[in-house]
């Protein structure tokens, strides 16, 4: 089982099979189309990269690959990356960013895709992390989505309409709306990089978001939206083995 299994754009932090420039520490994408990781992968033995065509289209790919040969602490934790997408999310329930990892280790970071189905606002929902046996309730609870990625209100800013940004270790880079004729739904595009506030796990770790709006009466409204998103987090080996959902229907934007 690989430690990296993620689409392509998902993986720089641009989803939706769209490319929009990003400024962090870890993920830079620019003009026009040059995608950078610096994201550190240490190995013992040896690396195997793969990139994968879906499509039917050929494709141009050049690439770099920086590394050093050198001594790797017994300690080390790998780097692990790992999609998945909700779509869309049955009514009451929370989407699943993370399951499944056992192990010593540190979450470092979230992208999350999001398509709005319904009217009205869609960033109510909390990021849980059960961290160690925590079962009903975690260790940590955010307190809504904009929170968690670091913006405020609704992102609304100017008033009226959404405000992106794009910043060292959060942000809303992506925001996509419909056309009026065949492009429908509002999508978005948001990342957070836990690399000054690593989430740190003994034995295991289960990360959730919750999709939640408003309904009359100031009542939540459970939203079944299309949420992708890839978590990425750092722990000894080895890992469990990932539950493939990739493949070429299950990433068609529709």
């Amino acid at each position: 089982s690989p430690s990296i299994e993620t689409p392509y754009g998902d993986f720089f932090a641009h989803g939706w099979g769209e490319r929009c420039n990003i400024n962090s520490l870890p993920i830079a994408v620019n003009p026009a189309g040059g995608m950078n990781s610096y994201w550190e992968m240490p190995f013992r033995k040896s690396a195997h990269l793969t990139l994968e065509n879906l499509g039917e289209q050929e494709v141009v790919l050049y690439y770099q690959i920086d590394y050093v040969l050198t001594e790797v602490a017994e300690d080390m934790a790998y780097f692990h990356a790992q999609w998945r997408r909700s779509n869309p999310l049955p009514y009451k329930q929370v989407h699943t960013i993370l399951d499944g990892v056992k192990g010593k280790g540190h979450y470092v970071g979230t992208y999350l895709a999001w398509q709005v189905n319904s009217n009205g606002w869609w960033g109510e929902g909390e990021v849980k992390f059960y961290l160690d046996g925590d079962n009903e309730f975690p260790t940590i609870c955010g307190t809504g989505t904009e929170d968690y990625f670091g913006g405020a209100w609704n992102f609304e800013h100017p008033q009226g309409t959404y405000g992106t940004y794009s910043t060292m270790f959060l942000g809303l880079p992506q925001m996509i709306q419909p056309d009026g004729l065949y492009r429908s739904q509002q999508r978005f595009g948001m990342y957070r990089w836990h690399i000054m506030d690593p989430i740190r796990f003994e034995e295991d770790l289960r990360v959730t978001i919750q999709a939640l709006g408003w309904r009359s009466g100031q009542r939540y409204l459970p939203l079944q939206d299309d949420i992708a998103s890839t978590g990425f987090w750092y722990q000894t080996e080895p890992h469990a083995p990932f539950i493939s959902s990739i493949y070429l229907d299950m990433l068609e934007i529709i």
